[in-house]
C-alpha cells in the first residue's frame, strides 16, 4: 500500500472517532435542554405572582431605596453569566462582548464598574488579561439552583446597600443570555437594581383573572415593611431566572456546536475517502502500467533472442 493512501485512512480513522463523540455530546445537549426547559418553566409561575405582588407595592410606595435612582451614580456592579465549559460555540464569548459593551458605556457615564462573574469561561477570559473581578461563583451553570441564585443576590445587595463611600455600589446590573428557541439564543444586559418594575401584560391578566385588574392588596405591617421584605426576593427570583435561561441556552448553543462539528467531520470523511479512492486507482494503474510494462519488455527480449 502507498504512503498516500495509508495516510488518507488514518485521517479517516481519527475523523470517524471524532465525529462518534461529537454526535454523542449532540445527544447530550439535546437531553440536557429539555431539563433546562422544564426547570425554567416550572419558575415561571412564582416568578409571575411575585411580580404581580411587586407592582401592586410599588403602586403605593414610591420612594423606596431599591426603587430610587441616585442623583449622582458613581458606582455599577455588573454580573456577568458565562459556562464553566467550552465547546458551546459563541455562547460565552457573546456574553463576554455585551458585558465589554456595557462596561464601556457605564464608564462612559462616569461611573466606576465592579465586575461579577459566574462561570469558569468568564473568569478565565479575565484573568487572562489581568482584569480585577469582586467575586465569582463557578461549577453549576450547568444546573443553577435557586440556593446560587441566594448567594448570588446576597452578595449582590450587600453592596447595594452600602454607601458609596464605603464601597457600595449604585447600580446593579445582570449580563445573561435569553433562550428565544433551540435555534436562537440573544445575549442581553438588563438593570436588576434600582428595580424597574415589569408591567404585566394585558393577555396575562386574561388568562390568569379572566380580563379583570390588578387584584387589591392589603399589606400588614405596612406597605413599606412588606417592600423591604419582597424586593430582595425579586431580586434573587430575577437572577434565578437569568441562570436558568442561560442554562438553557448553553446547552442549546452547545448541541448545535456539536451538530455543525459532526456535519463538517461527515463531510471531511467524504473528501478523504474520494481522495483515498483516487490514490488508490492511481496506484492500482501504476501497478498495471508496471506490469505491462514489463510483459512488453520480456516479450521483446525474447523475440530478440529467437
Amino acid at each position: 500500500m502507498g504512503a498516500q493512501l495509508r495516510v488518507y485512512r488514518r485521517r479517516i480513522r481519527a475523523t470517524k472517532a471524532t465525529a462518534k463523540i461529537t454526535r454523542a455530546m449532540e445527544l447530550i445537549a439535546a437531553t440536557r435542554i429539555t431539563k433546562a426547559q422544564r426547570a425554567a418553566e416550572a419558575a415561571g409561575p412564582y416568578a409571575r405572582e411575585i411580580t404581580r405582588a411587586v407592582s401592586a407595592l410599588a403602586s403605593r410606595v414610591t420612594d423606596h431605596p431599591l426603587l430610587t435612582e441616585a442623583e449622582n451614580p458613581t458606582r455599577a456592579a455588573v454580573l456577568v453569566i458565562t459556562s464553566d465549559k467550552g465547546l458551546a460555540g459563541a455562547y460565552s464569548t457573546n456574553v463576554i462582548k455585551e458585558a465589554e459593551a456595557l462596561t464601556q458605556l457605564l464608564r462612559e457615564q462616569g461611573k466606576e464598574v465592579l465586575t461579577y462573574m459566574v462561570g469558569r469561561k468568564g473568569a478565565a477570559f479575565y484573568k487572562f488579561r489581568d482584569r480585577k473581578v469582586e467575586e465569582s461563583w463557578e461549577g453549576f451553570t450547568e444546573r443553577p439552583t435557586y440556593a446560587h441564585a441566594q448567594e448570588i443576590g446576597s452578595a449582590l445587595m450587600e453592596r447595594f446597600s452600602q454607601d458609596t463611600a464605603e464601597g457600595g455600589v449604585d447600580e446593579i446590573h445582570v449580563v445573561s443570555t435569553e433562550f428565544v428557541s433551540m435555534l436562537t439564543q440573544r445575549a442581553g444586559a438588563v438593570r436588576a437594581l434600582p428595580l424597574e418594575v415589569e408591567e404585566v401584560e394585558a393577555e396575562e391578566l386574561e388568562e390568569s383573572h379572566g380580563g379583570q385588574a390588578l387584584p387589591l392588596y392589603e399589606f400588614e405591617p405596612s406597605a413599606e415593611e412588606v417592600l423591604d421584605q419582597l424586593l430582595p426576593q425579586y431580586v434573587v427570583n430575577r437572577i434565578y431566572a437569568s441562570l436558568l435561561e442561560s442554562a438553557a441556552s448553553q446547552q442549546a448553543s452547545r448541541r448545535a456546536a456539536m451538530k455543525a462539528a459532526t456535519d463538517n467531520a461527515e463531510e471531511l470523511v467524504k473528501n478523504l475517502t474520494s481522495l483515498a479512492n483516487q490514490a488508490r486507482q492511481a496506484e492500482i494503474t501504476n501497478e498495471i502500467s508496471e506490469i505491462v510494462g514489463g510483459a512488453d519488455a520480456l516479450s521483446g527480449s525474447s523475440a530478440g533472442s529467437e
